[in-house]
């Protein structure tokens, strides 16, 4: 047998993103609203994608949230 990798998903810059000057999505406001809760941080509706990507990546590390743990 061999043991083959699957390609993973490539993480991509969010600045370089074709839609990311877009209105964030649904799942990404509903999801941003929760981590700015408990980082106690003021929620911005007004965000694109991209910077809703950045911004989840930073209250992630803040909060410990996403961080593959049990």
């Amino acid at each position: 047998m061999t043991d083959q990798q699957l390609p993973g998903n490539p993480e991509k810059d969010p600045d370089r993103w074709v839609t990311g000057d877009e209105k964030m999505t649904g799942p990404q406001a509903s999801y941003l609203q929760t981590l700015c809760r408990e980082a106690g941080v003021e929620f911005d509706p007004a965000l694109t994608k991209a910077d809703a990507s950045k911004l989840i990546d930073e209250l992630q590390a803040k909060t410990g949230r996403g961080q593959g743990g049990a």
